[in-house]
C-alpha cells in the first residue's frame, strides 16, 4: 500500500454542495425579502393611511419616505439575489451589507407594521448567518 503524497493543485477549488445549498437558499430568501419589502414601499407610496403611524415615535418619518426607502432596498436586494445565483463574490458580500441595511430599516419600521417588520428582520439575519458559513462566498 503507498501513500502519494497530496500536493495542492493549481486548479479552482472544489465547491462543497453544503456551499452551494447555503448560497441557493441565501440568494432564494434574499430574492423574496426585496420582493416583500417592495411591495411594503410600494404600498407605504401608493396609500399613505395604510400604516398607522405611531405617536411621539423618535425616528418620525413620513409614509411615503418610508416606502421609498423600503422600494429602493428591495430593488437592491433583488438585483444583488441575481448575483448571487451567479455565485459572484460582490454579490455575497454586498448581499451581507444590504441584509444588515434591510434589517435596521425593518427595526425603524417596528412602530408601523411590527409583525412584518419583525418577520423580514428574522429572514435579513437568516441570510446573514448562511451567507458566512465556511466555503459558501467564495474568494
Amino acid at each position: 500500500m503507498s501513500t502519494q503524497p497530496q500536493y495542492p493543485s493549481n486548479g479552482p477549488e472544489e465547491v462543497s454542495g453544503w456551499a452551494v445549498g447555503g448560497t441557493v437558499f441565501a440568494a432564494t430568501v434574499l430574492m423574496l425579502i426585496g420582493v416583500f419589502q417592495a411591495i411594503a414601499g410600494l404600498v407605504a407610496i401608493f396609500d399613505d393611511d395604510f400604516y398607522v403611524v405611531t405617536r411621539n415615535y423618535t425616528f418620525d418619518l413620513d409614509v411615503t419616505a418610508w416606502g421609498w426607502i423600503h422600494l429602493v432596498i428591495g430593488i437592491l436586494l433583488v438585483i444583488v439575489a441575481y448575483g448571487l445565483f451567479a455565485r459572484s463574490t460582490w454579490a455575497g458580500v454586498t448581499a451581507i451589507m444590504l441584509a444588515s441595511l434591510s434589517a435596521v430599516a425593518n427595526f425603524f419600521f417596528i412602530p408601523y407594521y411590527p409583525f412584518w417588520a419583525i418577520l423580514l428582520i428574522a429572514l435579513d439575519i437568516w441570510v446573514i448567518w448562511s451567507l458566512t458559513r465556511p466555503g459558501v462566498i467564495r474568494t
